[in-house]
């Protein structure tokens, strides 16, 4: 074999072994997103705390109204706080981008989002813009804005 056919071999080795990292890296993030999701819907805080990092931020949005919440400790209450009000909690997420580099990578998902408590039912249509990072090779949320798009709240009958 000569040296340039052994090197067009070696580039597509190489160059397939790093586009199946990508398309992991990829479905992985987005086992992280539905996962959370999951999560908030059983109203199991403690495993959807799992999947953010010590030192996550969150962000919402509704409208003016922007709350801040830092740390896995305040994240956690604030969602076990809020998700107690409701019954019936429901996430389908949809599509989802995201631009990868190393071990940190950026991404927007979409959710929409049923909560169903007190005779109302309130459907939210969310945008997630995340910050993750890759910590001992498990994705994790480092940084989420939640920007709530549109809110309908009716009564149940």
């Amino acid at each position: 074999m000569d040296m340039k056919k052994a090197l067009l071999i070696m580039f597509a080795l190489m160059t397939t072994t790093w586009a199946s990292a990508q398309v992991e890296d990829q479905l992985a993030l987005k086992r992280l997103v539905d996962a959370c999701s999951i999560f908030a819907d059983d109203k199991d805080v403690k495993s959807q705390m799992d999947l953010f990092t010590d030192d996550a931020e969150l962000h919402t949005r509704n409208g003016e109204n922007v709350f801040v919440l830092k740390g896995k400790d305040q994240i956690g209450k604030a969602f076990a706080d809020f998700l107690a009000q409701f019954d019936v909690v429901y996430h389908f997420n949809g599509q989802q981008t995201v631009e990868i580099d190393g071990d940190t990578a950026m991404g927007v998902s979409y959710c929409f989002e049923t909560l169903i408590g007190n005779g109302k039912r309130n459907q939210s249509g969310v945008r997630f813009h995340d910050t993750y990072i890759k910590q001992n090779g498990k994705w994790l949320v480092k940084r989420r804005e939640s920007v709530v798009m549109y809110t309908i709240l009716e009564d149940m009958k």
